[in-house]
């Protein structure tokens, strides 16, 4: 289904400015449709070539519909992209045309039933864009209550408010996901911002937060709430969203004021409580900072026990030995450097560049000497992978560096050799590639990864084969200068590749 932007932008001759009117309206009109018990369509006028011959006979395209969640919906498929004539929908064409609210009673022909419709124009710089249509069946025989007639009420206002240009807000300070529905409770303010009504909802979310006084006449900062947001609503005339927290109980309070031609003439205050939501927001980010700590606390019992091995190392008089403990000790560093990552990020996910560079600095001091400089360089990014790539992933990287600076170059070298290893980083749909590629002497061609003997070889092939599901390939530079390249494809998620 096409959105409301792509239809505009290809079947009407709206501005941008335009567009983005009508989408502020659709994005607030939910409480419109739950105020007037009612289905909501926008109307937009075609642009001449996409109408019919008649230039008298004026057709729209339907580019919103909305149902209401206080009532039941009148049309069983959406009507969004749509293309009616004026002979269809003559109310629409009507009100489009004058640029007035104009009501009144049609028979839709795809349904079979007679309808009421309210179309009011929706104006903007005193330019008639578009019209908001709400369309219901008629009432017969039944008085409405006092809920269902302050509702109307309200829709009716803002729907005078749309025909002035005054809504949807240029401003707004809402979100979607977390702005009250009219379902969660409503509180209609009067001029003086008293309240005028409460809906039953509202009370019971008041009586949560311990107001209760009667509200009727009362100010909600008499009943002992902030009523800071209401007062800054009617300040600035533009909608005020703020959590109230009383207690164990919070409450999202929504403001919204209504305008007339005197200014701010009232506010609806819509009350949801999210207590619920909040406490598992806390709960989570509690969570989020003892895993967090754990890593932590990881990464200095790595650190500790890296320290004791090289204490250990200096003790022992055999050089075999002290190589074994230091390649040991880059190993453990190398694991406590994801650790020291995930330490200070949210959630199980790292951005691997970020252990990678200090990875490869590690490597390069231990490796390099001013005898034997080796100069190393990371090209590219791998963005963010799990912890469980990420560590594994590691320690592959460190014994690939420390062999390659093993057996890539020469012990003895001209004075002018220049010694280089690059590591390039590439991120795929479901998997990142991993190239470690230098300028040394290569390998003999019968050699093998798999039938690799060396302790730094057999670690790398079975950390990428058997932990990370990947494949590991060498070959030479396809440009036929001297070196190696070593690739590692490896996938973003090793559970559901293997």
């Amino acid at each position: 289904m096409a959105s409301l932007a792509e239809i505009v932008r290809t079947r009407s001759r709206l501005s941008l400015g335009e567009l983005v009117h009508l989408q502020r309206l659709v994005a607030s009109w939910n409480m419109l449709a739950d105020f007037c018990f009612s289905d909501l369509l926008l109307y937009v006028p075609l642009s001449p070539h996409e109408t019919s011959a008649d230039p008298d006979d004026t057709e729209f395209v339907v580019v919103g519909h909305v149902r209401p969640s206080t009532t039941q919906t009148l049309y069983r498929h959406d009507l969004i992209g749509e293309q009616l004539d004026e002979s269809e929908r003559p109310l629409v064409a009507r009100a489009n045309r004058l640029g007035e609210i104009i009501e009144g009673e049609i028979t839709i022909s795809a349904i079979r039933e007679r309808v009421r419709v309210l179309c009011i124009p929706v104006r903007l710089g005193g330019k008639t864009i578009a019209v908001l249509s709400r369309e219901s069946t008629p009432t017969v025989g039944r008085s409405p209550g006092e809920l269902e007639r302050t509702y109307v009420d309200i829709f009716n206002r803002f729907a005078r408010m749309i025909a002035a240009g005054q809504f949807p807000f240029p401003a707004d300070d809402s979100d979607s996901k977390e702005s009250p529905r009219v379902g969660d409770g409503v509180v209609v303010l009067d001029r003086a911002a008293c309240v005028e009504y409460a809906s039953p909802n509202a009370v019971s979310a008041l009586h949560r937060m311990g107001v209760h006084a009667s509200l009727d006449g009362m100010r909600l900062g008499e009943l002992g709430l902030d009523d800071e947001p209401m007062r800054d609503a009617f300040a600035v005339g533009k909608p005020v969203t703020e959590e109230v927290e009383r207690g164990d109980v919070i409450i999202l309070v929504r403001t919204i004021p209504m305008h007339d031609s005197q200014g701010v003439s009232g506010a609806v205050v819509l009350f949801r409580d999210v207590t619920e939501v909040r406490q598992r927001d806390r709960l989570l980010l509690s969570k989020d900072a003892t895993i967090r700590e754990i890593h932590h606390r990881v990464k200095n019992n790595l650190q500790t026990i890296s320290s004791l091995l090289q204490l250990q190392a200096r003790r022992t008089g055999s050089d075999e030995a002290k190589e074994a403990v230091a390649e040991s000790v880059r190993r453990i560093q190398s694991i406590a450097l994801v650790h020291e990552t995930l330490s200070r990020e949210a959630g199980e996910d790292v951005a691997f560049t970020e252990i990678l560079r200090p990875l490869v600095q590690m490597v390069a001091a231990a490796v390099s000497s001013p005898d034997r400089q080796i100069d190393f360089e990371v090209r590219g990014e791998a963005g963010t992978l799990p912890a469980e790539v990420a560590t594994p992933m590691a320690v592959v990287l460190t014994e690939l560096l420390q062999n390659t600076a093993d057996h890539a170059f020469p012990a003895e070298a001209p004075d002018d050799a220049h010694f280089r290893v690059v590591v390039e980083l590439a991120e795929g749909v479901d998997e990142f590639v991993v190239r470690v590629i230098d300028n040394g002497v290569g390998v003999s061609p019968d050699f093998s990864v798999e039938k690799a003997t060396g302790l730094g070889l057999s670690i790398v092939r079975a950390l990428v084969t058997s932990d990370l599901r990947g494949t590991i390939d060498l070959f030479e530079p396809p440009d036929g200068t001297p070196g190696t390249i070593v690739e590692l494809r490896i996938p973003t998620d090793p559970v559901a590749a293997g």
